[in-house]
């Protein structure tokens, strides 16, 4: 198992990761698609940490570092979009993915690094939890648009 960041090479592996979350179609890979994905690739500030078990990726998350006015201009990061093949669940792989996007947090001066969860499940709860995050410090609020 390798845990890296993610190449340009990478992208239809994440795709077909990505299916795992909220059941999310494979898109089609248009002139939009990869423009996005030239863009997300390029951004100093976008990491997409994979984990790589013999050449197929099958664990991600999103850690995005943002640039911050307040709390001496230290930025802070968020994690986004962990995911992982349920072969592949319960192996400490995403938990890996999650130290990684604390690694780059750590390396950025962030002084936090937040992520939320749609999850109820006291299993994925948990999981968080022993990954060093909290959910007594503040509250989450979402506005979907």
């Amino acid at each position: 198992m390798t845990i890296r960041e993610a190449e340009k090479s990478d992208l239809n592996c994440l795709l077909e990761l990505y299916t795992h979350l909220h059941n999310n179609p494979v898109p089609p890979k248009d002139d939009k698609l990869l423009s996005l994905w030239n863009s997300i690739v390029s951004d100093t500030n976008h990491h997409i940490i994979v984990a790589d078990v013999d050449g197929r990726i099958v664990s991600s998350c999103v850690c995005v570092i943002i640039p911050n006015l307040t709390h001496n201009q230290q930025p802070y990061a968020l994690i986004e979009n962990v995911v992982t093949a349920p072969d592949f669940q319960c192996q400490g792989l995403a938990t890996a993915c999650l130290d990684f996007a604390k690694e780059i947090a750590l390396k950025e001066n962030c002084y936090k690094l937040m992520l939320m969860t749609g999850s109820q499940k006291d299993s994925t709860l948990n999981f968080y939890r022993r990954a060093g995050y909290n959910s007594n410090d503040k509250t989450a609020f979402i506005q979907w648009i």
